[in-house]
């Protein structure tokens, strides 16, 4: 339990840290809003090409949307340890009789969050542009969670980057160096079927396409839903390596002090 109130405690000092600079969240919503908005409109004809399944492309782009933007605002939550390396504050925590991985798990926590709000938020735009669910709740749900899954990993590994890199410009050169790649390699913005084999052969074992097919078929009419929990399972896995993986660069660090 006391693992659990740490976590807990360090969640609310980031929470309180995105209390007091809420337009982080506005900010990380404007890529979205474009892809969503400008991105649907300028390829709304996508859905004419052969082998194209389906008729509506900002349906088929919204779920893609929504895990792309937990992607790409967790890539970013490395810059929090940055900045705690900088004053000073992770060291005084070293000293502290807690274990270590309350430490990335709080900053994971704060990051769920945010992807909460963010989600919520491109939902209510997809509806308001007229993107219907067919999987229902459960099913927007299920999107949300497989985004918040990939998103924790991906906050853990922008963590263990940090403190390995313990600069903002190699922390950012690295998470664009990840995020541009895994994002086209993916079902983001294009059918798997009209894919080049290459791509396709890839994104199988891309995370961030293991979010957006599990969301897919989650909202999507009739859903499998032994799909969205292999999917799932996958992304589980992730995180936990992710999670690990910070862990022990937290400790490689706590080393070299």
């Amino acid at each position: 339990m006391t693992a659990v109130a740490d976590t807990w405690a360090l969640c609310v000092r980031d929470l309180l840290r995105l209390w007091r600079q809420p337009w982080f969240i506005a900010v990380t919503l404007v890529q979205p809003v474009i892809w969503l908005l400008l991105f649907g409109a300028l390829f709304e004809r996508v859905v004419d090409i052969p082998g194209f399944h389906g008729g509506d492309y900002k349906q088929y782009l919204v779920p893609g949307v929504l895990v792309m933007t937990a992607f790409f605002s967790s890539g970013w939550s490395g810059m929090s340890t940055i900045d705690d390396l900088d004053r000073g504050v992770t060291d005084r925590f070293l000293v502290l009789p807690i274990m270590r991985w309350p430490l990335i798990a709080g900053r994971v926590g704060m990051n769920l969050v945010q992807l909460a709000i963010q989600s919520v938020i491109i939902i209510g735009l997809a509806l308001i542009t007229g993107v219907t669910f067919p999987g229902g709740p459960l099913g927007v749900v299920a999107l949300i969670v497989a985004a918040a899954l990939l998103g924790t990993g991906f906050a853990a590994l922008s963590n263990a980057l940090a403190l390995v890199a313990r600069k903002e410009e190699s922390l950012i050169g690295a998470v664009t160096f990840l995020q541009l790649p895994l994002t086209f390699l993916s079902t983001a913005f294009m059918q798997a079927s009209l894919m080049p084999d290459w791509i396709r052969s890839v994104s199988d074992y891309n995370p961030v396409d293991w979010a957006i097919r599990a969301g897919r078929e989650a909202v999507g009419a009739g859903p499998d839903w032994a799909t969205v929990l292999g999917y799932c399972g996958l992304l589980v896995a992730f995180a936990l390596a992710c999670l690990v993986l910070a862990t022990r660069a937290f400790r490689a660090y706590q080393a070299q002090v």
